[in-house]
């Protein structure tokens, strides 16, 4: 399409294929009369056949983006994330529900899915009735399929992501992802939103006044923001976010591994618990000693 010739240009209107990359490709520096030129170049016989044949073209089109978004690699990461969570937190729900009723007819019943994982495989011998241990084997296929969709995503971010990967791990990587909505969702984010990702309640409670300002959402288990100490995290939070929005840029406009942006993470995150541990030599020197004089 060029700014003469309309998206029907050379296109057969019965070829809905070929009529959906044709909306999908084309582009006009401003709009035309259009159904005019549509007419002129008899790719309508009036403006109704016009406006149906667009209406048939941009939903075929839409359809066709929306199928070729969601087998793109960071989608299939994202329905991996919820599919794996939602395997684990059910298998925990029943698995409370299976050692509720397995302890009415087993006092030593015990809690958890590995409890229910020994039932399923006749380890608890005092439980002989068929749809307690039927329950078991539900409750440890679905652990057992949340492993698989954990093993799944530790395998495939790191080609989806290598830089979020390397900095964050990859299932906290895919998670990022995953509450983003997509890895080009998350590029375009800045570095404070990715930092309370997934404290968005924390976030809500605080905006309406009700709670103080979340420090960080799900960055929280990243190494670096759990293993320093709790008055410094706001801070080793911040330098983790920011490394992560740079990194997740990378790897959505380009790809290409940065090692040095590990590197750099690893520095800051140096500085900040080491001056957190000069502050703490600081106040040990500080503190009152026994034994002085009392003149």
């Amino acid at each position: 399409m060029t700014d003469t010739d309309g998206w029907f240009a050379d296109v057969d209107p019965d070829d809905p294929d070929a009529m959906a990359a044709a909306i999908r490709e084309g582009s006009a520096d401003e709009p035309r009369e259009w159904p005019a030129l549509a007419l002129e170049a008899g790719f309508a016989n009036d403006e109704d056949e016009y406006y149906d044949a667009v209406r048939e073209a941009t939903t075929d089109a839409t359809r066709a983006a929306v199928a070729e978004r969601e087998r793109a690699d960071d989608r299939q990461l994202v329905h991996a994330v919820r599919a794996m969570d939602d395997c684990a937190r059910t298998a925990n729900e029943l698995a409370e529900r299976l050692a509720e009723w397995a302890g009415t007819v087993d006092p030593e019943a015990g809690t958890g899915v590995e409890y229910a994982r020994a039932v399923a495989a006749g380890e608890a011998d005092a439980l002989e009735e068929p749809a307690i241990r039927s329950l078991a084997e539900r409750i440890a296929d679905l652990a057992d399929e949340a492993d698989d969709l954990r093993a799944f995503i530790e395998r495939r971010t790191p080609a989806v992501a290598p830089n979020l990967s390397a900095l964050a791990e990859p299932v906290l990587a895919a998670r990022l992802v995953s509450l983003a909505g997509g890895l080009e969702e998350l590029a375009k984010k800045p570095s404070g939103t990715i930092q309370v990702l997934g404290a968005e309640d924390a976030l809500f409670a605080h905006l309406r006044g009700h709670a103080p300002s979340p420090k960080h959402g799900i960055i929280y288990t990243h190494d670096a923001v759990r293993g320093t100490r709790p008055d410094d995290r706001g801070s080793a939070a911040r330098a983790v976010a920011g490394k992560l929005a740079i990194a997740a840029r990378v790897d959505h406009y380009s790809g290409e591994l940065r090692p040095e942006l590990e590197a750099e993470l690893a520095d800051r995150i140096e500085t900040i618990q080491a001056r957190a541990a000069e502050e703490n030599a600081g106040g040990d020197d500080d503190a009152p000693h026994g034994g002085g004089d009392d003149a």
